[in-house]
C-alpha cells in the first residue's frame, strides 16, 4: 500500500485529515503509528475543529518538521530549510485547491453549525473534498522528501 492509499484508508476509518497524512509517513519517521495518530489528533478539522488551516496541511507540516526540523544541537539552517519546505507545501496545495483554509475548502460551511454540518454531509464534502486534500498533501509532501534526497 502506498502512502496515499494508506492515508485514505485511515481517513475512511474515522481518522482526521491531519492524522491520516502524518501517519501515512510512519515508515519515514522514528515514531509508531499510535504516537503519530495521537500527535496529530488535535489538528483535525482545521485545528481542533476551528476550521483554520486544513488538517491535511498541518499533518504534512508535521511530517516535514519531523523529517527535516531543527532539534537539539542542530544548526539554525535546519529551521530555515524546514520553513522553506513548508512554504512550498502550502503554495502548491493552494495552487491545486485555491486555499489552505479548512472552512473555505468546505465551501465556507461551518462544521460546528448544525445546519451547515448537515449540508456538508448532504453534499458529501468530507468524502469528495477532504479525501482529495489528504491525497494532495501526501503527494506534495512525498515530492518534497524525494527532491531533498536528490540535493
Amino acid at each position: 500500500m502506498d502512502r496515499s492509499e494508506k492515508a485514505l484508508s485511515l481517513f475512511d476509518n474515522k481518522y482526521n485529515c491531519s492524522q491520516s497524512v502524518l501517519t501515512a509517513f510512519s515508515e519515514d519517521l522514528d515514531m509508531t503509528e499510535d504516537e503519530l495518530l495521537r500527535v496529530a489528533c488535535a489538528f483535525g478539522g482545521g485545528i481542533g475543529r476551528q476550521q483554520l488551516t486544513c488538517g491535511a496541511l498541518t499533518g504534512a507540516s508535521m511530517v516535514l518538521g519531523l523529517k527535516f526540523g531543527k532539534g537539539l544541537n542542530d544548526s539554525e539552517d535546519k529551521k530555515q530549510e524546514t520553513y522553506s519546505r513548508v512554504v512550498g507545501l502550502f503554495e502548491e496545495f493552494a495552487r491545486l485547491n485555491g486555499t489552505s483554509n479548512c472552512r473555505e475548502l468546505l465551501h465556507n460551511l461551518d462544521m460546528n453549525d448544525e445546519n451547515d454540518y448537515k449540508t456538508i454531509l448532504e453534499k458529501n464534502l468530507f468524502h469528495t473534498n477532504c479525501r482529495k486534500y489528504v491525497a494532495d498533501a501526501v503527494k506534495i509532501t512525498g515530492q518534497i522528501i524525494e527532491t531533498s534526497k536528490k540535493q
